[in-house]
């Protein structure tokens, strides 16, 4: 694989790099460098600003209405966004449902909801895991009965990120009890302000509401509302897990945490020296930088495949990329030290201007590094991404 940028590809980058530094607003660039909480509003707003650029469905072909880019393209507008600060496009709608809706769901279906998905029209957000259905999703039980030109849908989902925002949900729901529990199993767009449901947030360990329960109690889907066939969603569900899982990798977010790190280094003192310059902590970063360098060749190699379907290999990217990630706040928390103890939830909303503490770099890391625990866990937990690895990678 030729790792060398054409003369194409460089004038591409700067074409990216210089319509960010042209249109991305500054204060959510400065909320996104300075982990900064980020409203409904935000994302919404930087969301439409790409819009009019054409520039959300980058992994879409031009008959939907995306950029029709190839992946090296993909892959330096998604370094660009990183290194500029913008905020992200949020997966569950371009990245996630999308996809599914391109490749299953009928030409109705396409018309309507994707150019509300590339125009953030509607918010979406993911129903798939359950209360004792987390990593093994196929034991859901959230069921879906026909009555006529509709399902009624009584049942839980959990862990639904930012459904408190959403207009949509996409749905694992049971339709049949029988056979294997891989089957049996459908794939439902129910609108989020249809009666019956109810959203309860879940107040996590950084004491963000960023996800919640959603109960369904007798919701009323119109059958039309069905993604594909029915009995198949498990099909789908796996489709569209595969570029889940690509995309957690995020190099080019981690690739820009590392240099924040490194400069956090350089400022906290150890032993009245730069704590970059300590031996065992130098060793530490250049570590993770040689680990971080070996996830983006394999981004590059599993994307410059650019088949449109990830396959099993998307798992050692989710694997390795929440690793980075990880051990990322691990050694931000570690450079700070006691300046990122106190909890300053103003300051990380953006309503002062300065932290408590006066060290504005460390105040909001705690909370960060805590909200990253999700990430070996989410997407499917790390531990099932290994089993996924040994029978369909490695046929143990």
């Amino acid at each position: 694989m030729d790792l060398n940028y054409t003369a194409e590809d460089l004038s591409f980058r700067d074409e990216v790099r210089t319509y960010l530094e042209a249109n991305l607003p500054a204060d959510l660039k400065q909320k996104v460098l300075n982990h900064k909480r980020m409203s409904r509003e935000d994302f919404v707003r930087w969301h439409k600003i790409l819009a009019k650029q054409g520039w959300v469905g980058t992994g879409w072909p031009k008959e939907f209405g995306g950029t029709g880019w190839t992946a090296t393209q993909r892959h330096i507008f998604e370094e660009e966004c990183a290194r500029a600060g913008t905020p992200a496009i949020l997966p569950f709608g371009v990245n996630m449902v999308a996809p599914v809706i391109m490749a299953f769901g009928n030409q109705a279906q396409k018309d309507y909801y994707l150019p509300r998905i590339l125009n953030c029209d509607d918010w979406w957000c993911q129903g798939y895991s359950e209360p004792g259905s987390g990593s093994d999703l196929a034991s859901l039980k959230t069921r879906a009965e026909r009555d006529g030109d509709f399902y009624i849908v009584n049942g839980q989902k959990t862990w639904t990120t930012l459904a408190q925002h959403a207009d949509m949900i996409f749905c694992l729901v049971r339709t049949d009890s029988g056979g294997r529990k891989q089957e049996g199993i459908s794939f439902l767009l129910i609108d989020m302000k249809t009666p019956g449901i109810t959203v309860r947030p879940i107040i996590m360990l950084d004491e963000d509401h960023e996800v919640n329960e959603v109960f369904f109690d007798n919701v009323k889907v119109p059958v039309q509302n069905l993604i594909g066939e029915e009995n198949k969603g498990w099909t789908y569900a796996k489709y569209l897990l595969g570029h889940e899982r690509t995309n957690i990798a995020a190099v080019g977010r981690a690739k820009r945490e590392l240099e924040f790190l490194k400069r956090v280094a350089a400022e906290h003192q150890k032993n009245g020296k730069p704590l970059i310059d300590d031996p065992v902590y130098a060793s530490k970063v250049a570590s993770l930088e040689i680990e971080l360098m070996a996830l983006e060749i394999t981004v590059l190699r599993v994307i410059s495949q650019d088949s449109g379907r990830p396959g099993p290999e998307a798992s050692l990217l989710k694997i390795k990329g929440t690793e980075i990630q990880q051990r990322l706040t691990e050694l931000m928390i570690e450079a700070v030290g006691p300046y990122s103890l106190p909890f300053d939830p103003a300051f990380m909303h953006g309503e002062t201007e300065n932290s408590i503490m006066g060290d504005d770099d460390a105040a909001p890391l705690a909370s960060y590094y805590f909200n990253f625990r999700k990430t070996s866990i989410y997407g499917g937990s790390n531990e099932i991404q290994k089993n996924i690895i040994t029978q369909m990678i490695l046929g143990l």
